[in-house]
């Protein structure tokens, strides 16, 4: 039944059996076969089947919030006694903002999976709205994200604390004492993240605090990496978090311009729907806490 409901959960997600299919990595038939035997046996129907496309019949909506208490109630109990009997389960899901999933958390699985090598991640990147969304409707049941929202529905702990600083190429000689003030951050050509990012919701937040209501944006791109990228060819600048250019600033690649009074410091967050319990989450997030140095 478990196996049906998670399949079930997928296509309405999805809306589409063949992402579902590929998803789970089983067949199209396979996955219309878990559905129609869904369907018998609580005798409802539970997609509108159309020529291009599916769709939830009311009852399949319901269906759905059934099942996301289920497969939650589930998997609590595996976490609860999987962890009671000092296991993990083979695979452990979550989900990471882009920042940390390029810069932070490689290094704490690393050092888990020398500990626990029989556990094996899937982690989900993509910006804090992405990871956050995921969560609250239990695609994922927890994250580490950039920031923090006030959605009732999420809880956040914090994680660690992070500063985002202003960088540019190593040979852009533009400030040679290597400071600007208000008046010149808004003037500069600026390279920033996409609508949704944590780093950016976060810097926009300090800079309208300094009555900083606009910059002069250049290029919008998707990632740090992107942004990093794009700076080692061009002489604008960018928003960056310092856990992100650590060899870039060792190997001489960028440099970071000091903005007078601007000090943009955030923390990074676990996230989890408020109410979730889980004795693997709490462990891992003590793990992570304890053994990794930050």
């Amino acid at each position: 039944m478990k196996t049906k409901l998670r399949i079930f959960k997928i296509v309405a997600t999805h809306l589409s059996f063949t992402k579902a299919a590929e998803q789970l990595f089983i067949s199209q038939p396979a996955v219309s076969k878990a559905i129609r035997n869904l369907e018998d046996e609580y005798r409802t129907t539970l997609f509108l089947r159309k020529r291009n496309s599916i769709a939830l019949t009311s009852e399949g909506k319901a269906f759905l919030v059934y099942t996301n208490k289920i497969l939650e109630i589930h998997d609590e109990m595996e976490q609860r006694f999987l962890h009671q009997k000092e296991q993990f389960p083979d695979i452990i899901n979550f989900g990471v903002s882009t920042t940390l999933a390029n810069y932070i958390i490689p290094k704490v699985i690393a050092k888990f999976r020398v500990q626990f090598p029989k556990t094996n991640f899937n982690i989900t990147s993509g910006n804090s709205d992405d990871i956050t969304t995921l969560i609250l409707n239990q695609e994922l049941n927890f994250g580490i994200t950039e920031g923090k929202n006030t959605n009732r529905k999420l809880h956040f702990t914090q994680f660690i604390k992070d500063e985002i600083v202003l960088v540019t190429h190593a040979t852009n000689n533009a400030f040679k004492k290597g400071s600007i003030n208000m008046e010149t951050l808004q003037e500069i050509p600026m390279v920033v993240r996409e609508m949704g990012s944590g780093t950016r919701e976060i810097v926009f937040e300090y800079l309208s605090r300094n009555n900083i209501k606009k910059l002069n944006t250049v290029v919008t791109l998707n990632s740090t990496e992107a942004i990093k990228n794009y700076l080692f060819h061009s002489d604008n600048y960018a928003f960056i978090s310092i856990n992100a250019i650590t060899d870039e600033l060792m190997n001489n690649k960028l440099k970071i311009i000091n903005v007078k009074d601007l000090t943009i410091d955030r923390w990074f967050y676990f996230v989890s729907r408020t109410g979730f319990q889980s004795d693997l989450m709490r462990f891992f997030e003590n793990y992570i806490l304890n053994t990794y140095n930050f």
